[in-house]
Formats: structure tokens, sequence, C-alpha cells
């Protein structure tokens, strides 16, 4: 075959597959965009809806304050002595106040999911952070008849963490691994160095969670505990994105539940504290 005749089609060739590749790369660059502008409207979207609920949470909590207090001072002049109380009256009254109680427990997880909150990230050794927390659980948790483990690795690398964040989360999934061995059992908080920074996971022997349970653990207000707000967990899920981490959740019926927390080592590492 002529040369030049192979040159030219390789030549042809090439520009075909050089403008296949031009329209492919336009065409991502175009998805690209379109993605980036959709979770941009998204994210406006959120704030938006966010600042309109964090600003309804807290014109509802000064009424809820004021009905509180209320109830207290209508608990005391019913029972001031010589007064003759009714018991049926102060059974209306107890229930009353543990409902008042629960709606501001409600009021207060829901603020803390979906209020703004200033995360201030730090270099940070993890391993202070969780044995100061298993230190604050340990009488309550004794208490429950839960025996606490710990297996904290030496020399994890540095990770960017806003400790009283990372304290909330890890306290929630305490409580949950509490509410979970109603009758004791063992609470197994770990640390370890993986690939690219931490492992934190938070493991209980408990009553698990059924897979339909499972799918949907961290909807908002969904809970199969008695008394629990469904808010516990969305919360932490906030917060571990927030410090650019993951949550994993392993369960068996009958057996226990694990959570696992992934957080990314810090980029710079110049000052751990």
């Amino acid at each position: 075959m002529d040369p030049l005749l192979v040159f030219g089609l390789g030549l042809a060739a090439g520009v075909v597959l050089a403008a296949g590749l031009a329209t492919l790369m336009a065409k991502r660059a175009e998805r690209r965009a379109r993605d980036s502008e959709r979770r941009a409207r998204e994210a406006e979207h959120l704030a938006y809806v966010g600042t309109l609920t964090g600003g309804l949470a807290h014109e509802i909590r000064n009424p809820l304050s004021t009905l509180n207090l209320n109830l207290q001072l209508l608990r005391e002049d019913l029972q001031r002595p010589g007064s003759d109380l009714d018991p049926r009256l102060l059974r209306k009254l107890d229930a009353l106040e543990q409902e008042a109680a629960r709606l501001q427990q409600i009021l207060d997880d829901f603020l803390k999911l979906a209020g703004k909150q200033e995360v201030r990230l730090q270099v940070r050794a993890v391993n202070p952070i969780v044995e100061e927390l298993v230190e604050f659980y340990e009488d309550r948790l004794g208490q429950a008849n839960v025996r606490v483990r710990t297996s904290l690795a030496e020399d994890l690398p540095p990770v960017a963490v806003d400790a009283a964040r990372l304290k909330q989360a890890l306290s929630n999934l305490i409580l949950n691994a509490e509410a979970a061995m109603a009758d004791g059992g063992e609470l197994m908080i770990g640390a370890e160095a993986e690939r690219r920074g931490v492992r934190l996971h938070v493991t209980d022997t408990g009553a698990g969670i059924s897979r339909e349970d499972l799918d949907r653990i961290f909807a908002p207000y969904y809970s199969t505990r008695p008394g629990g707000t469904g808010l516990g967990l969305p919360t932490v899920r906030r917060i571990v994105q927030e410090h650019k981490g993951t949550l994993e959740v392993h369960s068996e019926p009958g057996r226990g539940t694990r959570f696992t927390i992934h957080l990314p080592a810090a980029a710079a590492a110049t000052e751990v504290t």
C-alpha cells in the first residue's frame, strides 16, 4: 500500500479519534457544570430551609420554656402543706411534665441537626478525645451493667477535628448502644489507623438492628426505641460529613451493632494538641 495513503488514513483516523475525544470531554465538562450548578441550588435551598426551620424552632423554645416554668409552679402550689391534693390531678400533671420534657428534647435535638453549627477544625490526636468521653460515661454505663472495653492503637495519624462535635457524635452512638443493651452487655470502643486516616468504631452486644430498620435509621425522626427522638443518628452522620469522613453500620439482630467512623488524616499535622 502506498505509504502516503497509509499516512493519510492514519492522520484521518487520528483526527476522527481526537474529535471524538474532544466531544466526549466537552460532554463530561458540561455534565460536571450542570451537576455543580444543581448542587449549588440544592445547597442554597437547604440553607434557606435550615434558616426557616431553625428560626421556627427558636420561636417554639420561648413558649415551651414558659410552659415548663408554669408547670413547676403549679406543682409547687398543689403540693403545699395542707392543700387537698387529688391523686388524679397529680398524675395528669406528671403526664404534662413528661410530654413537655419530651418536646424539649426533640427541639434540642432538632436544633443540633438543623441549626448552623460553626465547625472549628484543629489538628488533634484522637485517643485523648475518646478517653475523656469514656471516662465521662463510665459510671453511667456501669450502673446500666454495661462493661466498657477500649482498644486505642498508638501512633495514630492526627486528624483535623472539632473535638466538641466529635464528642457529640460519639456520645450519641454510646447512648444508642446503652439503650440497645437493656439487660447489660459489652461496649467496645476502638481507634485504629487505616490507609488514609483513622477508623473509630463503637460496638455493642445488644439487640441489633433488623435489615428493614437498617435502611431507615438515618432518616430524621425514625426511631426504634421508646422515647427516642430519631435525630441522634442523623446528627452523627452530619458531624462525620462535616469532618469529610464517612459512617458505616453493620448489625446482626440478637448479636449487636457496630458503627464505624472513618476520618481522613490531617493534610498538615504541624501542630498536634
